[in-house]
Protein backbone atom coordinates (compact mmCIF):
# COMPACT_ATOMS: atom_id res chain seq x y z
CA UNK A 1 0.00 0.00 0.00
CA UNK A 2 2.04 3.07 -1.15
CA UNK A 3 0.87 6.73 -2.69
CA UNK A 4 2.92 7.16 -5.54
CA UNK A 5 4.32 10.50 -4.47
CA UNK A 6 6.16 8.54 -1.39
CA UNK A 7 9.04 8.58 -4.17
CA UNK A 8 9.28 12.11 -4.18
CA UNK A 9 8.84 11.81 -0.13
CA UNK A 10 11.98 9.67 -0.18
CA UNK A 11 13.95 12.54 -2.42
CA UNK A 12 13.68 15.17 0.04
CA UNK A 13 14.86 13.18 2.92
CA UNK A 14 17.74 12.55 0.75
CA UNK A 15 18.20 15.16 -0.92
CA UNK A 16 16.38 18.26 0.62
CA UNK A 17 18.75 20.70 -0.93
CA UNK A 18 18.61 19.60 -4.28
CA UNK A 19 16.27 21.84 -6.98
CA UNK A 20 12.92 19.99 -7.35
CA UNK A 21 11.42 22.85 -9.85
CA UNK A 22 12.70 25.87 -12.04
CA UNK A 23 10.65 28.22 -13.80
CA UNK A 24 12.06 31.80 -14.91
CA UNK A 25 15.18 31.72 -13.07
CA UNK A 26 13.63 30.93 -9.36
CA UNK A 27 14.04 27.61 -8.14
CA UNK A 28 12.39 25.56 -5.85
CA UNK A 29 14.03 23.19 -3.48
CA UNK A 30 12.63 19.85 -3.03
CA UNK A 31 12.36 20.41 0.97
CA UNK A 32 10.62 24.16 -0.70
CA UNK A 33 8.64 22.12 -3.00
CA UNK A 34 7.39 19.35 -0.37
CA UNK A 35 6.44 21.98 2.08
CA UNK A 36 4.21 23.87 -0.23
CA UNK A 37 2.75 20.07 -1.35
CA UNK A 38 1.92 19.43 2.53
CA UNK A 39 0.14 22.97 3.24
CA UNK A 40 -1.73 22.84 -0.41
CA UNK A 41 -2.82 19.45 0.97
CA UNK A 42 -4.34 19.79 4.34
CA UNK A 43 -5.96 22.65 2.59
CA UNK A 44 -7.49 20.40 0.29
CA UNK A 45 -8.77 18.01 3.43
CA UNK A 46 -9.78 21.46 5.23
CA UNK A 47 -12.23 22.32 2.40
CA UNK A 48 -14.12 18.67 2.05
CA UNK A 49 -11.35 16.82 -0.40
CA UNK A 50 -11.06 13.22 1.21
CA UNK A 51 -9.55 9.90 -0.07
CA UNK A 52 -11.00 9.29 -3.67
CA UNK A 53 -12.45 13.23 -4.08
CA UNK A 54 -11.57 14.67 -7.47
CA UNK A 55 -9.75 17.73 -7.76
CA UNK A 56 -9.12 19.81 -10.90
CA UNK A 57 -6.21 21.48 -12.68
CA UNK A 58 -7.16 24.06 -14.83
CA UNK A 59 -3.80 25.35 -15.84
CA UNK A 60 -0.33 25.90 -17.74
CA UNK A 61 2.68 24.21 -17.08
CA UNK A 62 3.40 26.36 -13.61
CA UNK A 63 5.25 25.62 -10.42
CA UNK A 64 1.42 25.47 -8.95
CA UNK A 65 0.52 22.94 -11.37
CA UNK A 66 3.26 20.29 -10.10
CA UNK A 67 2.31 21.60 -6.51
CA UNK A 68 -1.18 21.23 -6.83
CA UNK A 69 -0.98 17.61 -8.61
CA UNK A 70 1.05 16.54 -5.65
CA UNK A 71 -1.29 17.93 -2.63
CA UNK A 72 -3.99 16.75 -4.37
CA UNK A 73 -2.38 12.93 -4.24
CA UNK A 74 -1.20 14.02 -0.80
CA UNK A 75 -4.46 14.36 0.37
CA UNK A 76 -5.64 11.11 -1.20
CA UNK A 77 -7.33 12.86 -3.92
CA UNK A 78 -7.83 11.76 -7.47
CA UNK A 79 -6.40 14.75 -10.07
CA UNK A 80 -8.51 16.08 -12.78
CA UNK A 81 -6.15 17.48 -15.64
CA UNK A 82 -7.76 19.93 -18.00
CA UNK A 83 -6.59 21.85 -20.86
CA UNK A 84 -6.04 25.40 -20.27
CA UNK A 85 -7.45 26.09 -23.66
CA UNK A 86 -10.79 24.38 -23.11
CA UNK A 87 -13.58 27.12 -22.87
CA UNK A 88 -16.89 26.96 -20.05
CA UNK A 89 -18.94 24.50 -22.63
CA UNK A 90 -15.87 21.81 -22.85
CA UNK A 91 -14.59 22.22 -19.14
CA UNK A 92 -18.21 22.18 -18.32
CA UNK A 93 -18.32 18.69 -19.31
CA UNK A 94 -14.84 17.29 -17.47
CA UNK A 95 -16.15 18.82 -14.12
CA UNK A 96 -19.99 17.78 -14.19
CA UNK A 97 -18.86 14.31 -15.59
CA UNK A 98 -16.01 13.60 -13.31
CA UNK A 99 -17.65 15.12 -9.61
CA UNK A 100 -14.26 17.44 -8.96
CA UNK A 101 -15.32 19.91 -5.88
CA UNK A 102 -11.88 21.82 -6.40
CA UNK A 103 -10.65 23.27 -9.00
CA UNK A 104 -7.25 25.07 -9.32
CA UNK A 105 -7.03 27.36 -12.19
CA UNK A 106 -5.59 30.74 -13.86
CA UNK A 107 -7.43 34.18 -12.66
CA UNK A 108 -8.12 34.53 -15.73
CA UNK A 109 -9.87 31.34 -16.56
CA UNK A 110 -12.06 31.86 -13.42
CA UNK A 111 -15.02 33.56 -14.70
CA UNK A 112 -15.19 30.25 -17.01
CA UNK A 113 -15.19 27.91 -14.18
CA UNK A 114 -18.15 30.07 -12.44
CA UNK A 115 -19.80 30.09 -15.07
CA UNK A 116 -20.38 26.55 -15.17
CA UNK A 117 -20.11 25.91 -11.27
CA UNK A 118 -24.08 25.67 -10.67
CA UNK A 119 -24.31 22.62 -13.19
CA UNK A 120 -21.11 20.72 -11.25
CA UNK A 121 -20.00 19.89 -8.08
CA UNK A 122 -17.38 22.25 -7.83
CA UNK A 123 -17.52 23.63 -4.34
CA UNK A 124 -13.85 25.95 -4.14
CA UNK A 125 -12.25 27.56 -7.32
CA UNK A 126 -8.35 28.87 -6.43
CA UNK A 127 -6.96 31.22 -9.15
CA UNK A 128 -3.25 31.41 -9.57
CA UNK A 129 -1.62 35.03 -10.70
CA UNK A 130 -4.42 37.52 -9.76
CA UNK A 131 -3.47 40.58 -9.19
CA UNK A 132 -6.34 42.34 -7.80
CA UNK A 133 -8.63 39.51 -5.39
CA UNK A 134 -11.62 41.94 -5.79
CA UNK A 135 -11.74 41.29 -9.79
CA UNK A 136 -11.87 37.26 -9.19
CA UNK A 137 -15.66 35.94 -9.32
CA UNK A 138 -17.43 35.36 -5.77
CA UNK A 139 -16.61 32.22 -5.80
CA UNK A 140 -12.75 32.25 -6.49
CA UNK A 141 -9.55 32.81 -4.03
CA UNK A 142 -6.41 33.36 -4.81
CA UNK A 143 -3.70 30.61 -4.27
CA UNK A 144 -2.12 32.52 -1.84
CA UNK A 145 -5.02 32.67 0.24
CA UNK A 146 -5.96 29.10 -0.03
CA UNK A 147 -2.31 28.08 1.17
CA UNK A 148 -2.31 30.18 4.14
CA UNK A 149 -5.65 28.76 5.26
CA UNK A 150 -3.79 25.53 6.16
CA UNK A 151 -3.03 24.72 9.71
CA UNK A 152 0.56 22.82 9.03
CA UNK A 153 0.76 20.38 6.76
CA UNK A 154 -0.79 17.44 6.24
CA UNK A 155 0.96 13.89 6.16
CA UNK A 156 0.53 11.49 3.15
CA UNK A 157 -2.85 9.79 3.06
CA UNK A 158 -1.90 5.59 2.07
CA UNK A 159 -3.57 4.66 -1.12
CA UNK A 160 -4.27 0.65 -2.46
CA UNK A 161 -2.04 0.61 -5.42
CA UNK A 162 -5.11 -0.37 -7.51
CA UNK A 163 -6.95 2.79 -5.98
CA UNK A 164 -6.96 5.76 -9.34
CA UNK A 165 -4.94 8.65 -8.75
CA UNK A 166 -5.87 10.48 -12.09
CA UNK A 167 -8.45 10.99 -14.10
CA UNK A 168 -7.73 12.50 -17.81
CA UNK A 169 -9.59 12.76 -20.70
CA UNK A 170 -9.49 11.97 -24.02
CA UNK A 171 -8.87 14.48 -26.47
CA UNK A 172 -12.29 13.76 -27.77
CA UNK A 173 -11.82 14.67 -31.34
CA UNK A 174 -14.28 11.95 -32.61
CA UNK A 175 -17.12 12.45 -29.81
CA UNK A 176 -17.33 13.28 -25.72
CA UNK A 177 -14.40 13.11 -23.93
CA UNK A 178 -13.82 10.01 -21.60
CA UNK A 179 -12.21 9.79 -18.69
CA UNK A 180 -9.44 7.71 -17.74
CA UNK A 181 -9.04 5.49 -14.76
CA UNK A 182 -5.20 5.32 -13.51
CA UNK A 183 -3.83 3.95 -10.90
CA UNK A 184 -1.08 4.78 -8.52
CA UNK A 185 0.56 1.88 -9.67
CA UNK A 186 -0.04 2.34 -13.84
CA UNK A 187 1.63 5.55 -13.25
CA UNK A 188 4.17 4.85 -10.97
CA UNK A 189 5.28 1.92 -12.69
CA UNK A 190 5.12 4.00 -16.40
CA UNK A 191 7.30 6.89 -14.54
CA UNK A 192 10.09 4.36 -13.97
CA UNK A 193 9.93 2.46 -16.71
CA UNK A 194 10.81 4.99 -19.18
CA UNK A 195 13.18 6.19 -17.10
CA UNK A 196 14.99 3.31 -17.41
CA UNK A 197 14.96 3.34 -20.98
CA UNK A 198 17.45 6.07 -20.92
CA UNK A 199 21.69 5.49 -20.97
CA UNK A 200 22.34 4.72 -17.45
CA UNK A 201 18.57 5.60 -16.46
CA UNK A 202 17.43 9.07 -14.68
CA UNK A 203 19.85 10.25 -12.70
CA UNK A 204 19.72 13.12 -9.81
CA UNK A 205 21.81 15.63 -11.99
CA UNK A 206 19.40 15.38 -14.78
CA UNK A 207 17.87 18.33 -15.71
CA UNK A 208 14.34 18.57 -17.99
CA UNK A 209 12.80 20.95 -20.28
CA UNK A 210 9.43 20.47 -19.00
CA UNK A 211 7.07 21.89 -22.54
CA UNK A 212 5.00 18.72 -23.10
CA UNK A 213 1.84 19.72 -21.14
CA UNK A 214 1.03 18.58 -17.99
CA UNK A 215 -2.58 18.05 -18.64
CA UNK A 216 -1.46 15.63 -21.19
CA UNK A 217 -0.24 12.19 -19.89
CA UNK A 218 3.00 12.11 -21.91
CA UNK A 219 4.38 15.27 -20.16
CA UNK A 220 2.22 14.03 -17.20
CA UNK A 221 4.13 11.15 -16.66
CA UNK A 222 7.29 10.86 -18.13
CA UNK A 223 8.69 14.31 -18.40
CA UNK A 224 7.44 15.18 -14.57
CA UNK A 225 6.30 12.45 -12.63
CA UNK A 226 9.87 10.57 -14.12
CA UNK A 227 11.99 13.58 -13.32
CA UNK A 228 11.00 13.99 -9.72
CA UNK A 229 11.19 10.39 -8.99
CA UNK A 230 14.42 10.66 -9.96
CA UNK A 231 15.41 13.33 -7.60
CA UNK A 232 16.31 15.22 -10.68
CA UNK A 233 15.44 18.86 -12.00
CA UNK A 234 12.32 20.49 -14.01
CA UNK A 235 11.65 23.11 -15.87
CA UNK A 236 8.53 23.92 -17.10
CA UNK A 237 7.68 25.92 -19.77
CA UNK A 238 4.29 27.66 -19.63
CA UNK A 239 3.79 27.81 -23.96
CA UNK A 240 5.59 26.67 -26.66
CA UNK A 241 8.12 28.46 -28.52
CA UNK A 242 10.92 27.34 -30.23
CA UNK A 243 13.39 29.92 -29.94
CA UNK A 244 12.25 30.14 -26.16
CA UNK A 245 12.72 26.03 -25.64
CA UNK A 246 16.17 26.33 -27.85
CA UNK A 247 17.60 29.36 -25.19
CA UNK A 248 16.50 27.41 -22.09
CA UNK A 249 18.09 24.15 -22.95
CA UNK A 250 21.11 26.25 -23.31
CA UNK A 251 20.94 28.60 -20.36
CA UNK A 252 20.05 26.10 -17.70
CA UNK A 253 22.20 23.23 -19.48
CA UNK A 254 18.99 21.08 -19.77
CA UNK A 255 19.91 17.28 -20.14
CA UNK A 256 16.49 15.73 -21.48
CA UNK A 257 14.08 16.95 -24.15
CA UNK A 258 10.66 15.39 -24.36
CA UNK A 259 8.42 16.37 -27.42
CA UNK A 260 6.34 15.75 -30.01
CA UNK A 261 6.99 15.90 -33.73
CA UNK A 262 5.54 19.25 -34.20
CA UNK A 263 7.87 20.67 -31.88
CA UNK A 264 11.10 19.39 -33.25
CA UNK A 265 9.80 20.38 -37.17
CA UNK A 266 8.80 23.53 -35.58
CA UNK A 267 12.71 23.46 -34.01
CA UNK A 268 14.39 22.43 -37.30
CA UNK A 269 12.37 25.25 -39.31
CA UNK A 270 13.87 27.95 -37.35
CA UNK A 271 15.80 30.09 -39.69
CA UNK A 272 18.55 30.23 -36.98
CA UNK A 273 18.17 26.47 -36.24
CA UNK A 274 21.59 25.79 -36.72
CA UNK A 275 22.35 28.39 -34.00
CA UNK A 276 21.41 27.03 -30.93
CA UNK A 277 22.94 25.18 -28.47
CA UNK A 278 21.89 22.04 -27.99
CA UNK A 279 25.43 19.97 -26.50
CA UNK A 280 23.83 19.53 -22.73
CA UNK A 281 21.15 17.49 -24.54
CA UNK A 282 22.01 13.62 -23.68
CA UNK A 283 18.60 11.86 -24.57
CA UNK A 284 15.90 13.50 -26.95
CA UNK A 285 12.65 11.28 -27.64
CA UNK A 286 9.51 12.23 -29.23
CA UNK A 287 6.05 10.85 -28.74
CA UNK A 288 2.28 12.04 -28.96
CA UNK A 289 1.95 11.18 -32.66
CA UNK A 290 4.44 9.70 -35.45
CA UNK A 291 7.10 11.59 -36.09
CA UNK A 292 8.01 11.87 -39.33
CA UNK A 293 11.92 10.38 -40.47
CA UNK A 294 12.70 13.65 -42.48
CA UNK A 295 12.32 15.48 -39.22
CA UNK A 296 14.16 12.83 -36.95
CA UNK A 297 17.01 12.88 -39.79
CA UNK A 298 17.12 16.65 -39.78
CA UNK A 299 17.20 17.16 -36.08
CA UNK A 300 20.17 15.01 -35.52
CA UNK A 301 21.94 16.49 -38.67
CA UNK A 302 21.67 19.91 -36.86
CA UNK A 303 22.41 19.19 -33.30
CA UNK A 304 24.25 15.72 -33.15
CA UNK A 305 21.74 14.41 -30.26
CA UNK A 306 20.13 11.38 -31.42
CA UNK A 307 15.60 11.64 -31.43
CA UNK A 308 14.60 8.16 -30.04
CA UNK A 309 10.76 7.54 -30.99
CA UNK A 310 8.03 6.33 -28.17
CA UNK A 311 4.59 5.57 -28.66
CA UNK A 312 1.65 5.28 -26.36
CA UNK A 313 -2.15 6.50 -25.06
CA UNK A 314 -3.40 8.01 -22.68
CA UNK A 315 -5.38 4.96 -21.54
CA UNK A 316 -1.82 2.92 -21.15
CA UNK A 317 -0.14 6.10 -18.82
CA UNK A 318 1.19 6.20 -21.39
CA UNK A 319 4.38 4.67 -23.26
CA UNK A 320 4.42 0.63 -24.33
CA UNK A 321 6.86 1.07 -27.29
CA UNK A 322 10.28 2.88 -27.47
CA UNK A 323 13.08 3.18 -29.53
CA UNK A 324 16.28 3.01 -27.28
CA UNK A 325 20.04 3.31 -27.52
CA UNK A 326 21.22 -0.06 -29.26
CA UNK A 327 17.89 -0.89 -29.96
CA UNK A 328 16.81 1.43 -32.71
CA UNK A 329 15.13 1.29 -35.88
CA UNK A 330 13.73 4.79 -37.78
CA UNK A 331 10.30 4.71 -38.84
CA UNK A 332 9.58 2.42 -36.05
CA UNK A 333 8.41 3.31 -32.82
CA UNK A 334 10.33 0.32 -31.30
CA UNK A 335 9.74 -2.52 -29.06
CA UNK A 336 7.39 -3.25 -26.48
CA UNK A 337 9.04 -1.96 -23.34
CA UNK A 338 9.89 -4.56 -20.64
CA UNK A 339 6.61 -6.00 -18.48
CA UNK A 340 4.41 -4.80 -21.38
CA UNK A 341 2.97 -7.43 -23.82
CA UNK A 342 1.86 -6.33 -27.91
CA UNK A 343 0.10 -8.12 -30.52
CA UNK A 344 -0.67 -6.94 -33.67
CA UNK A 345 -4.70 -8.75 -34.34
CA UNK A 346 -7.30 -9.33 -37.39
CA UNK A 347 -10.61 -8.81 -37.04
CA UNK A 348 -10.59 -12.46 -35.49
CA UNK A 349 -8.05 -11.40 -32.73
CA UNK A 350 -5.70 -14.01 -34.55
CA UNK A 351 -2.14 -12.71 -34.22
CA UNK A 352 -1.19 -11.32 -38.00
CA UNK A 353 2.86 -12.84 -38.81
CA UNK A 354 5.24 -10.58 -38.80
CA UNK A 355 7.79 -9.36 -41.62
CA UNK A 356 11.05 -10.37 -42.03
CA UNK A 357 12.21 -6.81 -41.48
CA UNK A 358 10.99 -3.14 -41.05
CA UNK A 359 10.10 -0.61 -42.52
CA UNK A 360 8.58 -2.77 -45.49
CA UNK A 361 9.65 -1.29 -48.91
CA UNK A 362 7.31 0.75 -50.94
CA UNK A 363 5.00 -1.03 -52.94
CA UNK A 364 4.49 -3.59 -50.12
CA UNK A 365 0.72 -4.41 -49.80
CA UNK A 366 -0.19 -3.06 -46.20
CA UNK A 367 -3.60 -4.78 -45.59
CA UNK A 368 -1.24 -8.12 -46.40
CA UNK A 369 0.71 -7.58 -43.43
CA UNK A 370 -1.45 -4.90 -40.59
CA UNK A 371 -3.92 -5.32 -37.96
CA UNK A 372 -4.72 -3.39 -34.93
CA UNK A 373 -2.13 -3.32 -32.12
CA UNK A 374 -3.44 -4.34 -28.57
CA UNK A 375 -1.62 -4.26 -25.58
CA UNK A 376 -1.60 -5.21 -21.76
CA UNK A 377 0.43 -4.61 -18.65
CA UNK A 378 0.48 -2.74 -15.84
CA UNK A 379 0.32 0.63 -17.31
CA UNK A 380 -3.29 0.21 -18.56
CA UNK A 381 -5.77 1.96 -17.23
CA UNK A 382 -8.59 0.17 -14.95
CA UNK A 383 -11.35 1.32 -17.62
CA UNK A 384 -13.17 4.35 -18.55
CA UNK A 385 -15.30 6.35 -15.83
CA UNK A 386 -18.13 5.43 -15.86
CA UNK A 387 -18.73 3.75 -18.76
CA UNK A 388 -19.14 0.35 -19.29
CA UNK A 389 -19.97 -0.39 -22.86
CA UNK A 390 -17.11 1.77 -24.23
CA UNK A 391 -14.96 -0.56 -21.33
CA UNK A 392 -16.65 -3.76 -23.09
CA UNK A 393 -15.09 -2.87 -26.46
CA UNK A 394 -11.94 -1.45 -25.57
CA UNK A 395 -10.50 -4.78 -24.14
CA UNK A 396 -10.72 -8.56 -25.27
CA UNK A 397 -10.09 -11.46 -22.81
CA UNK A 398 -8.01 -14.00 -24.93
CA UNK A 399 -5.94 -16.92 -23.56
CA UNK A 400 -6.02 -15.12 -19.68
CA UNK A 401 -5.17 -11.96 -20.66
CA UNK A 402 -6.85 -8.69 -20.53
CA UNK A 403 -5.89 -6.92 -23.83
CA UNK A 404 -6.39 -3.10 -24.61
CA UNK A 405 -7.37 -2.03 -28.11
CA UNK A 406 -5.25 0.98 -29.14
CA UNK A 407 -7.63 1.85 -32.51
CA UNK A 408 -4.06 2.00 -34.59
CA UNK A 409 -3.33 -0.19 -37.98
CA UNK A 410 0.47 -1.63 -37.45
CA UNK A 411 2.95 -4.36 -38.28
CA UNK A 412 6.07 -5.80 -36.74
CA UNK A 413 9.00 -7.22 -38.29
CA UNK A 414 10.50 -10.79 -37.01
CA UNK A 415 13.17 -8.62 -34.55
CA UNK A 416 10.36 -7.33 -32.37
CA UNK A 417 10.34 -3.80 -33.41
CA UNK A 418 6.71 -2.43 -34.27
CA UNK A 419 5.18 0.04 -36.97
CA UNK A 420 2.14 2.14 -36.57
CA UNK A 421 0.15 2.72 -40.00
CA UNK A 422 -2.08 4.92 -39.00
CA UNK A 423 -5.46 5.74 -37.00
CA UNK A 424 -7.95 2.74 -37.92
CA UNK A 425 -10.19 6.07 -38.28
CA UNK A 426 -8.04 8.08 -40.89
CA UNK A 427 -7.53 5.44 -43.80
CA UNK A 428 -8.86 6.67 -46.66
CA UNK A 429 -10.90 4.35 -48.91
CA UNK A 430 -10.44 5.51 -52.20
CA UNK A 431 -11.57 3.35 -55.67
CA UNK A 432 -12.06 0.21 -53.39
CA UNK A 433 -8.21 0.88 -52.20
CA UNK A 434 -7.00 1.86 -49.06
CA UNK A 435 -4.43 4.42 -48.77
CA UNK A 436 -2.91 5.21 -45.19
CA UNK A 437 -2.28 9.41 -44.77
CA UNK A 438 1.39 8.81 -43.11
CA UNK A 439 2.61 7.00 -45.80
CA UNK A 440 1.41 10.49 -48.43
CA UNK A 441 2.21 12.48 -45.61
CA UNK A 442 6.23 10.69 -45.01
CA UNK A 443 6.83 11.42 -48.44
CA UNK A 444 5.47 15.01 -48.28
CA UNK A 445 8.49 15.49 -46.07
CA UNK A 446 10.77 14.92 -47.88
CA UNK A 447 10.68 17.62 -50.43
CA UNK A 448 12.73 20.91 -49.77
CA UNK A 449 9.50 22.90 -50.19
CA UNK A 450 7.25 21.68 -47.54
CA UNK A 451 7.74 22.80 -44.06
CA UNK A 452 4.55 20.64 -42.79
CA UNK A 453 1.87 18.98 -44.07
CA UNK A 454 -1.13 16.73 -43.39
CA UNK A 455 -3.56 14.61 -45.86
CA UNK A 456 -7.06 13.54 -45.17
CA UNK A 457 -9.91 11.95 -46.82
CA UNK A 458 -12.37 14.20 -48.71
CA UNK A 459 -15.76 13.06 -50.93
CA UNK A 460 -15.21 12.02 -54.33
CA UNK A 461 -18.59 11.02 -56.45
CA UNK A 462 -16.63 8.56 -58.47
CA UNK A 463 -14.20 7.12 -55.58
CA UNK A 464 -15.75 7.80 -52.89
CA UNK A 465 -12.90 9.46 -51.65
CA UNK A 466 -10.41 11.05 -52.35
CA UNK A 467 -6.98 12.16 -51.06
CA UNK A 468 -6.25 15.44 -50.37
CA UNK A 469 -3.12 17.52 -49.08
CA UNK A 470 -2.89 20.65 -47.16
CA UNK A 471 0.91 21.73 -47.27
CA UNK A 472 2.84 24.55 -45.27
CA UNK A 473 5.97 25.80 -47.90
CA UNK A 474 8.61 27.01 -45.87
CA UNK A 475 9.45 30.87 -46.28
CA UNK A 476 10.45 31.38 -50.11
CA UNK A 477 9.37 28.47 -51.20
CA UNK A 478 8.91 28.83 -55.13
CA UNK A 479 6.87 25.49 -55.20
CA UNK A 480 2.91 25.35 -57.17
CA UNK A 481 -0.20 22.48 -56.07
CA UNK A 482 0.89 20.53 -59.81
CA UNK A 483 4.43 20.38 -59.20
CA UNK A 484 3.17 18.64 -55.49
CA UNK A 485 1.26 16.34 -57.45
CA UNK A 486 3.33 15.70 -59.82
CA UNK A 487 6.37 14.36 -56.86
CA UNK A 488 3.84 12.52 -55.20
CA UNK A 489 2.54 10.61 -58.76
CA UNK A 490 5.95 10.05 -59.51
CA UNK A 491 7.15 8.34 -55.77
CA UNK A 492 4.08 6.56 -55.03
CA UNK A 493 1.45 4.25 -56.82
CA UNK A 494 -1.37 6.03 -58.77
CA UNK A 495 -4.04 5.54 -56.08
CA UNK A 496 -2.61 7.21 -53.63
CA UNK A 497 -1.66 10.19 -54.80
CA UNK A 498 -3.69 13.94 -53.48
CA UNK A 499 -5.53 14.73 -56.37
CA UNK A 500 -5.95 18.20 -54.44
CA UNK A 501 -3.39 20.18 -52.85
CA UNK A 502 -3.81 22.93 -50.90
CA UNK A 503 -0.98 25.69 -49.27
CA UNK A 504 -2.23 26.78 -46.07
CA UNK A 505 -0.06 28.94 -43.72
CA UNK A 506 -0.23 26.39 -40.71
CA UNK A 507 -2.38 23.21 -39.78
CA UNK A 508 -4.68 23.39 -36.77
CA UNK A 509 -3.35 21.39 -34.31
CA UNK A 510 -4.01 20.69 -30.60
CA UNK A 511 -2.18 21.67 -27.91
CA UNK A 512 -0.33 18.64 -27.72
CA UNK A 513 0.75 18.79 -31.87
CA UNK A 514 -1.80 16.45 -33.18
CA UNK A 515 -3.23 17.63 -36.50
CA UNK A 516 -6.90 18.23 -35.89
CA UNK A 517 -7.66 16.14 -39.47
CA UNK A 518 -11.58 16.73 -38.65
CA UNK A 519 -11.07 20.62 -39.08
CA UNK A 520 -9.38 20.10 -42.40
CA UNK A 521 -12.33 17.83 -43.58
CA UNK A 522 -14.93 20.33 -42.17
CA UNK A 523 -13.19 22.90 -44.21
CA UNK A 524 -13.94 21.56 -47.41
Amino acid sequence: MANLVDDVAATVTESPDSTAVGFRGRTWSYEEFWSETGQFAQALADHGVEAGGRVALYLPNLPQYVTGFHATLRAGGVVVPMNPQYKAREIGHLLDDSGATVVVTLAALAPMVAEVREETDVEHVVAVGADDPEELPDVAVTYREFLGSADGELDTVAREDDDVACQPYTSGTTGTPKGVLLTHHNLAWNARATGDLMPGGFAADDRMLGVLPLFHIYGMTVTMLGTLFAGAAYYPMAEWDAQAAADLIEHESLTIVHGVPAMYNDLVNQPNADEFDLSSVRFANSGGSSLPIEVMRRFEDLYDVDLFEGYGLTETSPVTHANRPGERRPGSIGKPIPGVQSMVVDGNFEEVPPVERGPVEEGTDLDDVTGELVVSGPNVMTGYYGLPEANEGAFTDHEGTRWFHTGDVAYRDEDDFYYVVDREKHMIVTGGYNVYPREVEELLFEHEAIADAAVVGIPDDRRGETVKAFVVPTPDADVTPEEIREYCLTNLAEYKHPREVAFVEELPRTTTGKVQKFELRDSE
